[in-house]
């Protein structure tokens, strides 16, 4: 089976913040994100404000705590639960991050890398048809911001990331800003990244902002795209092509007028690139 991209255009994620805007009026944006695990509970005013925003606009899952790179078993009570929110909604696609964050029972609320090896590749591929397999759906996974590397790591990131896809049947969320600053972090080049990343496998784009410590680069979501981020996405529309785009921004979140202009601000460049690229065919 081969990763089938639906094409929804320029997002933002769902936030509490913005749940009195989504209720006044439609949304200004093409689609929206929103955490699962926020919306879990089968009651309660977040699945009221999901079902009522999800009938104007696409509404896409995106998970933080599946640790699908973990050795504890899955959790087959967040399946459970994932399953009936995925069958109430009706998402477009579902994404979490390919990475681990449970041991021992224990949840850390974190996204810890992955040693990259021929071991915890079979052992992700696994889990992920597992999960695909409950869900009956495809997956995307996430590339995640790192500090840190394992010595015993055989492969790169990026090449890692595209055998875990190809295995496993699933589709990449590719997070842009993450490639960045893992890059800065780590010292390696972005655009052998893009292009070690295949084209038919890539469903989504995250862009945000991060801090920088002086030392290390911090994906914090708290800030605007940066410039380099920017550039970095002109570079992957260029090799990649149309990609539904999401606005990341998880801490001093803005007013909801800020994050749609960068939502257009994406577009923009989007359209710009494209128009440039095919100038460029045309002989």
């Amino acid at each position: 089976m081969s990763f089938s991209r639906k094409s929804l255009g320029h997002g933002v994620g769902l936030r509490t913040k913005h749940f009195g805007d989504y209720l006044a009026a439609p949304p200004p944006v093409d689609w929206l994100e929103a955490i699962s695990e926020n919306f879990l509970a089968p009651g309660g005013r977040p699945i009221a404000v999901l079902e009522t925003v999800r009938r104007d606009v696409p509404v896409v899952l995106h998970g933080v705590s599946l640790s699908i790179g973990s050795v504890d078993p899955l959790s087959e009570r967040y399946l459970d639960d994932l399953t009936a929110l995925v069958r109430r909604i009706e998402p477009p696609w579902i994404s979490d991050h390919l990475c681990w964050g449970t041991y021992g029972g224990r949840y850390v609320h974190d996204l810890w890398p992955l040693p990259y090896t021929e071991e915890a590749l079979a052992h992700v591929v696994a889990r992920v048809e597992r999960v695909q397999e409950r869900l009956r759906r495809q997956i995307l996974l996430e590339n995640v911001s790192s500090y840190v590397g394992f010595k015993d790591s055989t492969m790169t990131e990026w090449h890692f990331l595209a055998e875990v896809a190809r295995h496993a049947d699933c589709g990449i969320l590719l997070d842009i800003n993450n490639v960045y600053v893992s890059a800065r972090n780590h010292g390696f080049d972005v655009f052998e990244y893009l292009a070690g990343i295949p084209p038919d496998r890539v469903g989504q784009f995250h862009l945000a902002g991060h801090s920088n410590k002086g030392r290390y680069l911090l994906d914090a979501h708290d800030h605007p795209v940066p410039d380099p981020v920017w550039q970095l996405y002109r570079a992957a529309v260029h090799r990649f092509g149309p990609v539904s785009t999401l606005i990341e921004w998880d801490d001093a979140i803005p007013s909801l007028e800020r994050l749609v202009d960068e939502s257009r601000r994406a577009a923009t460049i989007e359209a710009e690139t494209l128009e440039a690229d095919l100038k460029k065919a045309v002989p």
